[in-house]
């Protein structure tokens, strides 16, 4: 898994990157109360807004990590985006893209990185 200075998480699968927001993240946001994903099939640039978040506190834009195709959405978030504060490192995943190009990923943060920027 690596991590973004945004508070994304990564996890790749091949050519297969699931994005979503770090349980820090959802924390510092609060109660998120509404959840905009991407259509499948929009191709992302890199820190492109991919996804629109609001909680209680704030609305947030989620930025594309990678190049690629967004190739799956949760959909499970448009019922009940509060998934994303029960279970923001699983099931509150936003999006998964089918990376043009994979290595970005070396530049992101392993997790001791993530936790001493948090610290």
């Amino acid at each position: 898994m690596k991590y973004t200075e945004e508070h994304e998480w990564l996890l790749a699968d091949g050519d297969l990157v699931t994005v979503g927001i770090t349980e820090h993240a959802s924390t510092q946001l609060g109660d998120i109360v509404f959840v905009e994903l991407p259509e499948v099939g929009t191709e992302v640039a890199k820190d492109d807004e991919a996804v629109v978040i609001e909680s209680v506190k704030a609305a947030s834009d989620i930025l594309a990590p990678l190049d690629g195709e967004i190739v799956e959405v949760n959909e499970a978030l448009a019922d009940n985006p509060a998934l994303v504060n029960e279970d923001a490192m699983g099931d509150g995943w936003f999006f998964k893209i089918k990376a043009s190009d994979l290595s970005p990923m070396d530049d992101y943060m392993d997790e001791a990185a993530y936790k001493k920027m948090i610290d």
